[in-house]
This record gives structure tokens, C-alpha cells and sequence, in this order.
């Protein structure tokens, strides 16, 4: 047997060593697009950002970790042909495999009309980060588009680095999907506590420059000096190269509770994956470290069993943050909620604790630099869905 997992990052990684935690002892391909061996990211937008991180800390393997892999890197898959059980990569080669774990992540949104143009950046990967830590060291004027968390945080770690920040967001309130109206204000609000600008309920008609960007257009005919541009509006699951394999595809793979996609012996984990939420009783695509790493386990085991596996109710997602010193925790789904309360701290301090209710029962918290309160409720969360 061969097991091909497509994606090698964190999620493709978990996967990997589910596998021979499982008990898989075949030939095992890991293929991804970079590179680099895999890296944690979060720290992309913070520490790494800032210079305090170094680029051999963001490691995710022990230095004597060996998952007896074949390791295809910097090479992208192009196709997958189920029927002949092969993935097609883009130097022509071909991986027979007859189990896929497909982890091919998200990819940053671009804003159209940036082409060409130096000083304009997203962030998403190792190679991302470090150009824009370059330019971030240069100083000046950095405009972030997206007031959602890597937005939040880069124009954190800009302004500790003493940039002139400024953070466009077109919806009213930044961070009200994630953590509705209420807190989201709340939490955004750290910004002007710092100086920050934060302009909202305004989109970006574009940017001008020749060669080099030099502003960002407002469509209510603003124009903000920009010498740097970090775009932060969101991620897309890169799966356009299952188009035509036949997987059912739908805001990413489509997939059960268990990560079982639309094809058998191929299953489905991380950014990438629409997986089944039986709480909810609809889809959810869920991009947070957290489910990269857990939820390979029930996907391994289902590609294992070839189905046969009754999957566990997961644990509520779970996503931190850290802004201008402040540790943001999060944890369940603030969507369809009724109600939020502050249980301690209080909000003008920024150190809040509040419940997420919907017909009285709890189902999402947020702490802001309440590690002990929060993680508290974080398990009665999980007792309470599960």
C-alpha cells in the first residue's frame, strides 16, 4: 500500500504521524508546494515578523522525528486521477497511491489591481513573511487592508516596530463574524488604544503607484499615503486542482464528520476541508490551528478502516490571537447566538471573559488575558456539546 499525503504543512504533518501512530507501516508521500520542511505560522504575523523568532524555531518535527516519508517538496499537485489511483504533480510526475489525504490548505486573497506593483503583500507563508519583515524594518507608512486577525495582528507587530499604521476595514465592525458585533468592537478597539488608525465601513477602490505602491484609494474617494501594503481579506482553499477528479467540492473538499470525502480512499483535513458538524447539522470550513492538528486523527482512522469508523463529536474550534500585548482567546461559534456576557474583567481594562449563550446554554467563550478563566470554560464548552 501507498498512502500520498498532498500538502505538507501542518495538517499534511498531523496526518502523516496519525498515520504511523495508527499503525500504517506502507510507503508514505508527502508533497507540497514550498520548499520548506513544515513551519508553524502563527508566529508568521508576530514574532517572526517582529525579528524575535528565528526561522529554525518555527519548525513544527523534533530534530530526531523520523516518519519514514518520502518527502516531495516544492512541487505542486496538478490533478488527481482517481480511477488510476495516481496524483498528478506539476514537473510531470505521477504518485500511485491508493489512500489520499488531501491537506492542501488556503491561500491568501489577493486584491485586484495589485499586480506589479513592489510594496504590496500578503501573508501566509515563510517566504511571505520574511519579505515583508524586510520591508517592515525600513520603516514608514504601512496601510493594512482587513481588520480581521492577521490584519490585527501585523499592524500590532508594525506598530511595536514603530510604523505608522493605518487599518482599512470595509465592514462596520472588524471581527464581528467571528465574535459578533459586541465583542468584536471590543476587541478592535485595541487599536485606537495604540494610536492606530482604524478607518471602518469603507471598502478599497484600489491603489496608486508606477512601480512602487504609494497609496490606497477609498472608495469614498479618500486617499491614505502607503509606502507598505499588507492585504489581510481572507483565504480560498486551494483545490482547484481537484477540479475534474470527480470529489464533490463545495467553499473547499466537501466531506463528512469523519474527513470521508466524495471518493473512497481519500479523505479530506485542515484549511482545505468543508468538513460535517454535527452540533450544527450543516458544513463548516474551519481555518484554525487547532483542527489542522486534531482532526487528522478521525480522518486517518477512517481512511484506515476504509469508511468503517463511527467518528467522534469534535471539540469546539479553538483560535488564539495576540495583539498589542493582549492574549485573545477564542473558543466554539459566536454565529447564532442570542446573547453575550462580560463574567469578569471588565472591557474598558481589556481583560474580559465572556459567554457566548444561545437559549441559555453556552456555546462559544472569549477571554482577553484570562488564560486560566478561559481555558476553564473552555472545557465545560466542550463538555457541554459534546
Amino acid at each position: 500500500m501507498t498512502v500520498a499525503v498532498v500538502g505538507a504543512s501542518l495538517a499534511g504533518l498531523s496526518a502523516a504521524r496519525s498515520l504511523r501512530k495508527q499503525g500504517y507501516d506502507g510507503r508514505l508521500v508527502l508533497i507540497g508546494d514550498e520548499l520548506h520542511r513544515p513551519y508553524d505560522r502563527p508566529p508568521l504575523s508576530k514574532e517572526f515578523l517582529s525579528g524575535t523568532l528565528g526561522e529554525a524555531e518555527l519548525a513544527l518535527e523534533a530534530d530526531d522525528e523520523d516518519l519514514g516519508a518520502e518527502w516531495l517538496l516544492g512541487v505542486r499537485a496538478t490533478g488527481l486521477d482517481h480511477a488510476r489511483r495516481a496524483v498528478r504533480l506539476g514537473d510531470g510526475r505521477e504518485v500511485q497511491a491508493d489512500g489520499v489525504v488531501i491537506a492542501t490548505g488556503a491561500a491568501a486573497r489577493t486584491l485586484p489591481g495589485s499586480e506589479g506593483l513592489t510594496g504590496v503583500h500578503t501573508l501566509r507563508t515563510l517566504d511571505d513573511a520574511r519579505a515583508l519583515r524586510d520591508e517592515l524594518a525600513r520603516g514608514g507608512r504601512l496601510v493594512v487592508i482587513g481588520g480581521g486577525f492577521i490584519g490585527a495582528e501585523v499592524a500590532s507587530t508594525a506598530y511595536a516596530l514603530g510604523l505608522d499604521v493605518t487599518v482599512v476595514e470595509a465592514a462596520p465592525t472588524p471581527l464581528a463574524g467571528p465574535l459578533g458585533e459586541t465583542m468584536g468592537a471590543i476587541v478592535s478597539a485595541l487599536h485606537a488604544d495604540h494610536g492606530v488608525r482604524l478607518l471602518c465601513g469603507v471598502g478599497v477602490k484600489g491603489l496608486s503607484g508606477e512601480t512602487r505602491v504609494d497609496a490606497v484609494l477609498l472608495e469614498d474617494g479618500r486617499s491614505i499615503p502607503a509606502d507598505i501594503v499588507v492585504v489581510g481579506v481572507g483565504a480560498r482553499p486551494c483545490v482547484e486542482w481537484l477540479q475534474g477528479s470527480g470529489i464533490a467540492l463545495d467553499n473547499g473538499v466537501k466531506c463528512g464528520a469523519d474527513g470521508r470525502t466524495s471518493l473512497a480512499g481519500v479523505v479530506a483535513v485542515g484549511d482545505c476541508a468543508n468538513w460535517y458538524d454535527p452540533r450544527a447539522g450543516h458544513h463548516r470550513r474551519v481555518e484554525h490551528w487547532t483542527g489542522a492538528r486534531e482532526r487528522p486523527d478521525a480522518a486517518v482512522a477512517t481512511l484506515l478502516a476504509g469508511g468503517a469508523v463511527e467518528p467522534g463529536v469534535p471539540r469546539p474550534p479553538y483560535f488564539w490571537s495576540d495583539q498589542y500585548g493582549v492574549k485573545i482567546q477564542f473558543a466554539g461559534h459566536a454565529a447564532g447566538a442570542d446573547s453575550v456576557t462580560i463574567e469578569a474583567g471588565a472591557a474598558d481594562d481589556r481583560d474580559v471573559l465572556a459567554v457566548y449563550r444561545r437559549a441559555g446554554n453556552p456555546v462559544a467563550v472569549l477571554g482577553m488575558n484570562q488564560p486560566r478563566l478561559f481555558m476553564r470554560w473552555r472545557k465545560k464548552l466542550a463538555a457541554t456539546v459534546s
